[in-house]
């Protein structure tokens, strides 16, 4: 039976394979650098939960490698240990137990010693919720009642805003599901997060596999009003496209300065259904309520044109492989997979379901609208006009 080589990398290469997944690079791409399967980085990558592991540092106090290698030629000179100390201007008990721990006289050696000071090393600090268990079972209730990490985080620091023990941030808590090593949530609990990934993604990882393409005369995000960029005013859109299964899709729109979500059936996802499935949908609104549309590179927006003319809305594009540019909506579509999950045929789904589901996150109290409901200043809007 042949068994498969293990693969080793130096900390070099781990170096590079985190700061080009930080760039958005995959898996496969990053093992083709060093020409292995993505599989090798995958365990790495995965067992840190998808986030680069702080740089480890060296204590002053402590013995480097060129020490090591020192010693080592001392005891094959025949030095005593003494005189090995004094040239390193080291005590000669710090010599004594660096050879006692390493093998002694006769089986020191400098980079056996050096790899093995760094594991005697690896005392991580204890996650706050593996050493809080009434902490963590609180977390856990929550999260099951499908709170998000940053609602749970808030309404603690809320709830007992002078006890620090019963306290803690969103981001230990996504770090505690992630990093299944930590041992205080249960793997079960990723299944009740908006979104349902294993590990955290750096932005522009990937494009959602859809097709990008020339969309003639195409509007740059860059000629948009600085007043929709700083969301000074209401009425502008940004939209997408979510996919399910045997081409299904779903038209998302969200307003900007308010987050207020629309859902539109799409039967299918040539320009010609879009584009009339977006007008109709536009109709439905009062005209100082949608003045601009931003949407990504996708083809099903080639007939741009024949929406403007249709419906007076100006329709900007973002740049090639930039989702944050239409930051809101790709919030909103991550938060829709709870409701829709990858691999969902979405033909399936009726229009007064697509409506309630957006009526559930047009209720929900939202923290970068000071927790009002994004339905709430959306009437606001509405009535101002009126």
């Amino acid at each position: 039976m042949k068994y498969r080589t293990r693969v080793y990398y130096t900390e070099a290469q781990k170096a590079l394979m985190w700061e080009r997944w930080q760039q958005g690079a995959s898996m496969k791409e990053i093992a083709q650098l060093f020409g292995r399967h993505h599989s090798t980085v995958q365990g790495i990558i995965s067992r840190a939960g998808g986030v680069r592991p702080r740089q480890r540092t060296r204590s002053s106090r402590s013995l480097s490698l060129a020490e090591r290698e020192e010693i080592s030629r001392g005891i094959a000179a025949r030095r005593s240990l003494r005189s090995i100390a004094l040239r390193l201007g080291r005590a000669p008990s710090t010599i004594s137990r660096e050879l006692t721990r390493n093998g002694g006289l006769a089986g020191y050696r400098a980079h056996r010693a050096e790899r093995a000071a760094w594991d005697r090393a690896c005392r991580p600090k204890t996650c706050k919720l593996s050493g809080n268990r009434t902490l963590a079972r609180v977390v856990a209730r929550q999260l099951r009642a499908v709170w998000a990490p940053q609602q749970i985080a808030g309404w603690l620091k809320w709830r007992y805003p002078n006890n620090e023990n019963l306290q803690v941030s969103h981001e230990t808590i996504y770090r505690t599901l992630f990093i299944q090593a930590r041992g205080a949530l249960k793997a079960e609990l990723l299944a009740h997060l908006r979104r349902t990934r294993k590990m955290r993604y750096p932005r522009g990882h990937t494009l959602k596999g859809k097709k990008q393409g020339r969309i003639v005369d195409a509007v740059s995000i860059s000629e948009r009003p600085a007043s929709v960029e700083d969301r000074a005013v209401p009425g502008h859109w940004e939209g997408d496209l979510i996919i399910g299964s045997n081409h299904s899709q779903i038209a998302t729109l969200v307003e900007r300065k308010t987050r207020y979500v629309m859902l539109v059936r799409v039967k299918s996802i040539d320009t010609e259904t879009v584009i009339n499935a977006l007008i109709k949908q536009a109709h439905k609104l009062p005209r100082e309520l949608y003045k601009s549309l931003t949407w990504d590179r996708g083809t099903e927006m080639k007939a741009h044109k024949r929406f403007t003319l249709d419906t007076d809305i100006k329709v900007f594009f973002c740049d090639p492989k930039s989702p944050w540019q239409r930051g809101s909506n790709e919030n909103t579509n991550g938060l829709l997979r709870q409701y829709f999950p990858k691999g969902m045929d979405l033909s399936r789904i009726h229009q007064n379901k697509l409506n309630a589901v957006a009526r559930q996150l047009n209720e929900r109290p939202r923290k970068t609208l000071s927790y009002h409901s994004p339905a709430e200043r959306f009437a606001e809007c509405v009535a101002s006009i009126s």
